[in-house]
């Protein structure tokens, strides 16, 4: 602690000199406030000089003085600091800090509203069938030509993020995929709808910048909890695309589901170039090509990584399978649904992806194993009630909300966990687990159609029931080896 101190002598007296001082003699500094690095060096090396030089005092005299020179002040003590140490620095602008409540919504919401764009297909394949001239059984193939380009996205989009600047790509991302879903809206043909879609599979992948981007902004002690914010802004957006789009549907037909969304997205990227922080982060060396190999080679170096990644694909298999399906008995006789009442299901789900938000901050108590295994028995038993879609609605619900909290939960507590391996690798680790999930819902949409063709619903129940099955016995025998 060092008290307000006079500096200097008065002018005429010699070194080692004494006379009497006066406060008016001397003016009296404070070293409370931030010393500039300039100033700290000049108090350094007069503290190692054994004498202090006698000069004139000046206005321009007035800096901080070492502790050791100089008459204290035994009337007043003020708080200070010593000058070599400084408590009132600013915090490095780079610092990880909490994400405030109201930003980490806004980045849910503008996940939710870029990820539904790959789901509103899913409630309308029966009319995109019917107007476009496509066979039932070849209709998954829209879902599927969506979730391939989003996996191309994955590896070619979302590692930028490592290297550019992530406000900027965000930006331009959602602008672009504006522009795609006015060719889907105003498609003539089912080619011209098939290439659209695949613009939008491949640009919806901002939705993984921006829940990487968030983990940044956050502290460690919250990143779990931040994780599940933002993705409960993409479940619920997959889950009300279907209510959205099927209430359109019947409004005002298939296409308007696409033009408004257009439209949504072009506000979205002018809300986030306004509101969306621009905080710099520490980016890779590597140069592209680089960087899109190092993606692999996290793959080979991380066994969380291979671990939550193969999960990925088998949970998102089956989540595809169940909504890319549930359409065809929902819609059909004896039940005979409107897009409305089948979309509505999406609120059902919707319910238990909220549900699952709390799976973020159990696995920063370092439940993430605990809660996956549970969350894989559910994921299981849900088929036994989905089983009972065509002959009971309450079953079908019931299923719809135990799949999506499972699915959810192992989701968000996947991401927890992946994102404490590489702190500057964020966005590859994001698009090599996030490649995993594409593929398995490109799997589930493309198998659920082909086996409603051949083996209706039963068969559609038995495939999702064998593969979750699979994963809960996947994660059984990786349990426990090695640190996770």
């Amino acid at each position: 602690m060092v008290s307000p101190c006079k500096i200097g002598s008065p002018a005429g007296l010699t070194d080692g000199a004494s006379g009497p001082e006066t406060a008016s003699d001397v003016p009296v500094v404070e070293a409370s406030a931030p010393i500039p690095a300039e100033a700290e060096a000049l108090v350094q090396d007069q503290t190692s000089a054994p004498v202090l030089k006698p000069s004139p005092v000046t206005a321009s005299a007035s800096i901080p003085a070492p502790a050791s020179t100089g008459a204290l002040s035994a009337d007043s003590q003020p708080r200070s600091v010593s000058p070599s140490a400084p408590a009132s620095l600013p915090v490095p602008p780079s610092a990880p800090s909490s994400l405030s409540a109201s930003k980490a919504l806004l980045f849910s919401a503008a996940c939710g509203l870029a990820v539904a764009n790959i789901y509103y297909a899913q409630p309308l394949l029966d009319a995109l069938a019917s107007e476009l001239g496509v066979a039932p059984a070849a209709v998954g193939l829209v879902v599927t030509v969506t979730q391939i380009f989003y996996a191309l996205g994955l590896l070619l989009l979302v590692p930028l993020g490592d290297l550019l600047n992530r406000r900027r790509l965000i930006v331009v991302q959602i602008l672009l995929s504006a522009g795609a879903l006015l060719i889907v809206g105003t498609a003539p043909s089912a080619l011209v709808l098939l290439a659209g879609l695949a613009a939008v599979g491949l640009l919806a992948v901002v939705t993984q910048v921006l829940v990487a981007y968030a983990s940044t902004l956050a502290s460690s002690a919250e990143r779990g909890r931040v994780v599940g914010v933002v993705q409960s802004g993409i479940v619920i957006g997959i889950l009300l695309a279907r209510t959205f789009a099927g209430t359109l549907t019947d409004l005002a037909g298939w296409r308007s589901v696409y033009l408004i969304s257009a439209l949504l997205m072009f506000v979205t990227g002018a809300a986030l170039y306004r509101i969306l922080p621009d905080v710099h982060h520490t980016k890779t060396e590597l140069s592209y090509p680089r960087l899109l190999r190092s993606v692999f080679a996290l793959f080979i170096e991380e066994r969380l990584l291979r671990i939550r990644a193969v999960l990925a694909f088998l949970i998102f298999t089956v989540f595809s399978t169940l909504w890319t399906a549930l359409v065809l008995p929902l819609s059909a006789p004896p039940l005979s649904l409107s897009h409305t009442a089948v979309g509505a299901f999406g609120l059902a789900g919707a319910a238990g992806a909220l549900a699952a938000a709390r799976a973020g901050r159990l696995a920063d108590r370092g439940l993430g194993q605990r809660t996956t295994g549970l969350a894989l028995v559910l994921l299981l038993a849900s088929w036994g009630f989905i089983g009972f879609t065509p002959h009971s609605l309450a079953a079908a619900v019931i299923g719809v909300i135990l799949l999506d909290l499972a699915v959810q939960a192992v989701h968000v507590t996947n991401q927890s966990l992946i994102f404490t391996v590489r702190p500057e690798a964020r966005s590859r680790l994001t698009a090599g687990y996030m490649i995993f999930y594409s593929l398995g819902s490109a799997t589930g949409a493309i198998a659920s159609t082909s086996l409603y063709a051949i083996g209706g619903w039963n068969g559609v129940c038995l495939f999702g029931a064998a593969v979750s099955g699979l994963a809960l016995l996947f994660w059984a025998v990786t349990r426990g080896r090695g640190p996770e």
